[in-house]
């Protein structure tokens, strides 16, 4: 599993997704005109851009440990401070912002609770520490498609790892505790995506961006296609433009 790829790649399978759901989630942080923002695990740049809008593009920076994410990111957003780097070890000083968030990323984390607690360590006392991450089961309409079509053919396909933890707002809420985080709350962010047809939904499936498309990528041939024709058939053989919904789970909680 690899985040190198180009910003198109990164479109066609989540990309739609994370544009959606990026101004609904810098809502529920509170992010606004004035503040000093952080974008942590920023990929190309999709919730950056909210933030640039409403803070300025100079009171807002942004961290990814892909090389091919922050040329994206610093392009899309001219003015903001992006830097390679991964969320367990943030390039700047303690409490230099007023916010920091993650958007569709605590679950990639190498170390989730390094990595919260280092968006805590640059965030002012009283700022906010925000996440948001995909949900668990049906919450994402594309993703337990998929997973089902590909146990239909093989039981053992995809089983679940630690990459998938953090889906559902028990553990985001026990994660931002164990921060020290304080006023902790959860709450639902739910977007829907656009297809221009079943071919634009499989070719993200063959990007090899996360868990899902990683395996997609290491079928051969024959199971490749016996796989594409089974979640084609699971989502009713959409012969025309389709959507497909997402429920993503946000947290945030004050520094103390």
């Amino acid at each position: 599993m690899s985040f190198e790829v180009p910003r198109g790649a990164y479109d066609l399978l989540i990309g739609r997704y994370s544009r959606a759901l990026a101004p609904l989630f810098a809502d529920f942080a509170g992010a606004g005109p004035g503040m000093r923002l952080l974008d942590v695990g920023a990929g190309p740049g999709a919730l950056t851009a909210e933030l640039a809008n409403r803070a300025g593009a100079e009171g807002v920076a942004a961290a990814d440990p892909s090389e091919a994410f922050v040329a994206a990111c610093t392009s899309h957003v001219p003015g903001a401070d992006v830097r390679r780097a991964a969320a367990e070890e943030l390039p700047w000083p303690a409490a230099v912002f007023d916010g920091a968030l993650a958007q569709l990323v605590v679950n990639f984390m190498a170390d989730a609770g390094r990595g919260v607690g280092e968006m805590a360590r640059v965030v002012r006392p009283g700022g906010v520490v925000a996440a948001c991450t995909l949900g668990g089961g049906d919450d994402v309409e594309m993703l337990s498609a998929f997973a089902e079509a590909a146990r239909a053919l093989d039981p053992a396909a995809l089983p679940p790892g630690p990459a998938w933890r953090y889906r559902t707002p028990a553990e985001l809420e026990e994660l931002w505790q164990s921060a020290g985080l304080a006023a902790v709350e959860t709450a639902p962010l739910d977007v829907t995506a656009a297809y221009d047809g079943f071919d634009d939904l499989w070719a993200g499936f063959l990007t090899g961006i996360g868990p899902d498309s990683a395996y997609c990528v290491s079928l051969d041939a024959e199971r490749q296609a016996a796989l594409r024709e089974e979640l084609g058939r699971r989502l009713g053989v959409p012969s025309g433009p389709f959507t497909l919904r997402l429920r993503a789970w946000a947290v945030r909680g004050l520094v103390p």
